[in-house]
């Protein structure tokens, strides 16, 4: 079974399609050439960009993720292999930017869905993961399955353990980081508005 492309490589074929240059891009999104590129590449800091470009090529950010679309339920299963992506790796990392381990792996729950409103991932968030604050239109939920959590929201700071949640707006700068020096894993869900 071939492999599904990576959202850099959506955002890149999308790009192409529509007839969207790199500075048409960066202006309707406010997300710099330079980020897009490296987006393009496989590099993906964190998911405000993902979705700022989703919205700079009218599109939902699912579209990055879909490999088609299904109308009716999505059922993910336990150990099955869905589209994946990690953030947070830094720039100079020489560690490929798929392997799991460095940053925030994401794990997308519902990737074929169409037309849905909400992105739910489940995420690994290792104990030295950087992840600088981020905006975005939306909303998050954010569910503690193992670990502690470190949800830096404007200008306070809050400590989750397991079986804590925290619902927020996105367009609050915000960064998600694992606390107690140890690894964590979440359930998070994404709404942005089309």
């Amino acid at each position: 079974m071939p492999s599904k492309p990576s959202p850099g490589a959506r955002i890149s074929e999308l790009r192409k399609t529509y007839a969207i240059s790199w500075e048409t891009l960066a202006e309707r999104s406010g997300v710099s050439i330079d980020l897009i590129q490296r987006i393009e590449e496989g590099h993906i800091p964190d998911l405000a960009p993902l979705i700022k470009i989703s919205r700079g090529l009218g599109v939902r950010l699912g579209t990055l993720l879909d490999d088609h679309e299904e109308l009716g339920p999505v059922v993910s299963r336990a150990g099955n292999t869905s589209e994946e992506f990690t953030t947070g790796i830094p720039q100079d990392s020489p560690a490929p930017h798929n392997e799991k381990g460095r940053g925030l792996h994401f794990r997308a729950l519902a990737a074929d869905k169409g037309s849905r409103h909400m992105e739910p991932f489940i995420v690994d968030i290792e104990a030295d993961a950087e992840q600088k604050k981020s905006t975005h239109e939306g909303e998050e939920f954010i569910y503690v399955l193992s670990g502690q959590l470190i949800i830096e929201y404007g200008k306070e700071t809050y400590t989750l353990n397991t079986g804590d949640s925290i619902f927020y707006d996105s367009i609050i700068p915000h960064s998600v980081l694992a606390g107690g020096g140890l690894p964590a894993k979440i359930v998070a869900v994404l709404y942005t508005p089309m």
